[in-house]
């Protein structure tokens, strides 16, 4: 088979608000390769600002989401041309993973397969994430004598708690999606013929929110994780003040329709978008 080329690395369409953004490399499993990550980070700036993109979500073509990281392009190929091209390859990855991580809008990783290694880096990068009962998630580095880098092991440890995290990277056992929802890795697991529905439903239910709220709502969770509470109080109140200059009319708006109208109850649903100049 021929190599594929650095811009079919990456496919991704654009349907109802929604684009559907694919690891393309399904006979080498989806594994990031240092083409598909300088790949990546041109489709995700490309979306990102677009009027017609609402949501994002990240899939993998084939039977996998991504193998993790590509044995032969992005380590062996690399470390023989020496530590210039080692940090080259990283930086290339860990970029893309970051502006995933702060992307203007919600993200969903939809986890169709096989999960693997650096795959847990982009996975932390979505802001939510759904997965088919079947698909496998695997710290497998220990099994080839290596510990899960690339912030694999940050993200076991944040997402699973402290017992779960060192039993996934010592004994290099997969878990399905069953499991990996038990832990806390995924938000939920359905069976693989309804997973696209789900993530459809969900993206759904985002596109229907104030835009604005859901930026500043996924960056502060992302931010207050790592602070005191006094200090997350802080920046909280100062990130709501922020927020407000960006949208005050739809937080009005959805107050009026609150009080005055009665035509919607906040535990229940999201205020009516349609009815604001910026909708």
């Amino acid at each position: 088979m021929s190599e594929r080329a650095e811009a079919d690395t990456v496919t991704y369409l654009v349907a109802n608000r929604i684009a559907w953004v694919s690891f393309n490399r399904p006979e080498k499993r989806n594994c990031m390769s240092p083409k598909l990550n300088r790949q990546m980070k041109r489709v995700i700036e490309e979306l990102e600002f677009r009027e017609d993109v609402g949501v994002l979500v990240l899939t993998g073509e084939g039977t996998s989401w991504s193998a993790g990281m590509d044995l032969k392009e992005y380590f062996r190929e690399n470390e023989q041309k020496g530590i210039g091209a080692i940090r080259g390859a990283q930086r290339e990855a860990y970029d893309w993973w970051e502006r995933l991580r702060w992307f203007e809008k919600p993200t969903i990783a939809m986890i169709n397969g096989w999960c693997f290694g650096g795959a847990y880096g982009p996975l932390f990068a979505c802001d939510l994430a759904v997965a088919a009962e079947d698909a496998q998630f695997g710290l497998s580095e220990i099994n080839w004598g290596i510990l899960p880098g690339g912030g694999a092991s940050k993200v076991i440890a944040e997402l699973t708690g402290f017992r779960n995290a060192m039993y996934h990277g010592m004994m290099g056992e997969n878990v399905d999606g069953r499991k990996a929802a038990e832990w806390g890795l995924v938000n939920e697991a359905v069976p693989a013929d309804q997973l696209k529905a789900r993530v459809t439903a969900i993206a759904e239910v985002l596109l229907g929110k104030n835009p604005q709220a859901l930026r500043a709502t996924k960056w502060a969770i992302r931010r207050v994780r790592e602070m005191t509470y006094d200090n997350a109080e802080d920046y909280l109140i100062r990130a709501q003040e922020a927020a407000n200059s960006f949208d005050g009319e739809g937080r009005k708006e959805a107050t009026r329709q609150f009080i005055d109208e009665k035509t919607f109850k906040p535990g229940l649903g999201a205020y009516d978008l349609s009815r604001t100049s910026k909708a």
